[in-house]
């Protein structure tokens, strides 16, 4: 819970969750029918915590004050027909903001005004007639806290929002310049004039591989990014077989890795791209170890087992 201080006041060490702080500036908002001093003898009397409170009379008053300083708490008045605490509340809710806890206190009892004041924006509401200064101590701590909670929870969702921009950003990135170095290669191979392999239409399409494998490619990535490469070995040997014997070029292999995986960072939304981006690029390393290896053992079979040569020499 943080406490605000005034110049020249020493700095008090952070107040542990759900516990007093040794310290609360608090502001009340009164109207012609209630004064403070009543308030301030009872605060007094009662040594758990040092309050600070400082008086305003009237909704315009208490503007003004919230205005020109910081209060832990402010305290509302309820006194009908000269102090409307509702029409407070909203105000210094539209004035002041969301996170300033605030406490209405009132004659009546707590069973008759308490949805009024939830409904208003308040945090609590009091019977000065049956609350302790004890209990109102505890009231206006818990209010306090509440909201700093509040606005905790609220600057780390806002961390993780950028965290999480962040990361569809440098996951673009990297898909960009993936694909820069495909489309290097390509135009490298489009300039050979000796190159046999190179194949325009094919080079334009999205993928340049069936439907069928392309989607089957797209379900192990999603199953990897899960399940990692431990249950997987099997899918992926039997892909690189299907690859090697389609002849498919390691080129076309990463630009159907691309493709998948730019889809699929397109569809995380608000997700964090960064465990997906790590995990495609193990894939694709996987992939590619086996499709090597399957085109290396093709590549031995078509040489065959080299014979050796009959030994001749002279005078044979």
């Amino acid at each position: 819970m943080e406490v605000v201080l005034r110049a020249g006041e020493k700095k008090l060490p952070p107040t542990p969750w759900g516990h007093l702080p040794p310290q609360m500036r608090v502001l009340l908002i009164a109207g012609p029918l209630r004064h403070g001093g009543w308030l301030a003898d009872a605060l007094a009397a009662d040594s758990a915590t040092d309050v600070q409170l400082e008086e305003a009379a009237g909704i315009a008053a208490g503007l003004m004050r919230l205005r020109d300083a910081l209060f832990d708490a402010v305290l509302v008045s309820h006194e009908p027909g000269q102090l409307d605490a509702w029409a407070a509340l909203d105000a210094i809710r539209a004035g002041v903001g969301e996170d300033q806890a605030l406490v209405v206190l009132g004659d009546r009892d707590d069973a008759e005004l308490t949805v009024y004041c939830f409904e208003s924006g308040g945090d609590a509401y009091l019977c000065t007639r049956t609350a302790t200064t004890r209990s109102l101590l505890w009231v206006v701590a818990r209010a306090i806290e509440r909201h700093a909670l509040i606005s905790e929870h609220r600057k780390l969702r806002q961390a993780q929002q950028l965290r999480l921009q962040r990361e569809q950003t440098e996951a673009r990135q990297q898909l960009d310049q993936q694909w820069a170095m495909i489309a290097a290669r390509r135009a490298a191979l489009a300039a050979d004039a000796s190159c046999t392999s190179w194949d325009p239409v094919a080079a334009d399409a999205p993928t340049g591989l069936p439907s069928p494998l392309v989607q089957h490619y797209r379900e192990l990535l999603r199953a990897y990014v899960i399940m990692g490469s431990g249950h997987l070995a099997d899918e992926m040997d039997g892909l690189a077989a299907l690859l090697a014997g389609a002849h498919v070029s390691p080129r076309d292999v990463m630009r159907v890795h691309l493709h998948v995986l730019q889809q699929m960072i397109a569809d995380l939304g608000s997700r964090s791209a960064r465990h997906v981006m790590n995990r495609a690029d193990m894939l694709s390393l996987d992939v590619m170890l086996s499709l090597a290896e399957q085109y290396r053992a093709q590549s031995r079979q078509q040489v065959g087992t080299p014979r050796l040569l009959p030994r001749t020499g002279c005078g044979a």
